[in-house]
């Protein structure tokens, strides 16, 4: 999108194997072919790497989407959420205010929220309480994001994603992941005995945001980016199902405590000084991610 309105772009990845990297590798290969661009296969934890790019380049926008995600493998590798999440932004704050950038967007989460929040979330509410160090250190980035503004006028917006899916995502999440366990004949882990609600929001209305605030001036903002509606586990799975063509084996499970028994986006805020409106419904999003899975796949 940035490069179809003549933005000149500059992509650092690491493609690391937390997933398939040939996924990845394939994302900037087809996604991106006949396209102009940069790429730098550089960790932000490498600083001196990062200050390299920054020297080369003239910067004007950070759009910071590179994170160590997934809740539950926070409890299996703790370590890299600390140096990535947490140390990484750090490195890419440093160099953001020393140019400076005119603005550094930063994905956050809707883990933030934690196990007190009331549903919706909306951007006024305490967060003091995740329920996974993810969430503790999308937290951390925040408010390293709101000290970089206070002491260095650095301009941030934490845009809080909300379940992020479609084609081409990633293989740990929970449509992706199930996706493959249907299609194997595998068995399903149903959490909360399907109970679970998500705002689950299509790939291309999260892009939809992001453009709104690279368009748009602020200081330091906070937005919600959701679909502004909450589908129980039950009726995902059932469209998956659909649209597949195959029956899921269930096994259900009880609560996970590193998983919210419910996510639900207030998108007021997002509405109002993005003039964000989310159009693809769980339906139209899960069917376009199949037609896309089946062809990939050639399932």
């Amino acid at each position: 999108r940035l490069i179809a309105e003549k933005y000149r772009v500059i992509i650092v990845d690491n493609l690391n194997d937390y997933y398939d990297p040939g996924l990845k590798k394939d994302r900037l290969k087809i996604l991106l072919k006949g396209l102009k661009f940069v790429f730098y296969k550089v960790d932000i934890t490498d600083r001196k790497a990062l200050e390299k790019i920054f020297k080369k380049h003239k910067i004007d926008i950070v759009c910071h989407l590179a994170a160590q995600p997934g809740v539950r493998h926070s409890l299996i590798d703790p370590w890299v959420y600390g140096t990535t999440n947490v140390q990484g932004t750090i490195n890419l704050m440093e160099l953001a205010k020393d140019v400076p950038v005119k603005k550094f967007i930063l994905a956050s989460s809707s883990s933030v929220y934690g196990e007190k929040a009331k549903i919706p979330f909306s951007e006024s509410y305490k967060i003091d309480s995740p329920a996974s160090l993810y969430g503790a250190t999308k937290m951390a980035t925040e408010l390293m994001g709101y000290a970089y503004h206070h002491l260095h006028g650095l301009k941030v917006v934490a845009l809080r994603f909300f379940t992020a899916y479609g084609p081409w995502g990633r293989p740990d999440m929970a449509y992706f992941k199930f996706a493959n366990l249907i299609t194997a004949g595998k068995p399903i882990d149903i959490y909360n005995f399907g109970k679970m609600k998500r705002d689950f929001t299509y790939i291309d209305d999260i892009i939809d945001g992001i453009m709104a605030v690279i368009k748009r001036n602020f200081n330091y903002e906070i937005f919600n980016l959701g679909n502004n509606k909450t589908v129980e586990l039950e009726k995902f799975i059932s469209l998956l199902e659909n649209n597949l063509g195959i029956k899921a084996k269930r096994n259900y499970l009880g609560n996970n405590p590193t998983e919210l028994i419910a996510t639900w986006a207030n998108i007021n805020r997002a509405k109002k000084m993005l003039g964000y409106k989310p159009k693809i419904s769980i339906e139209e999003g899960l069917k376009k991610f199949v037609i896309w899975y089946k062809d990939y796949y050639k399932k």
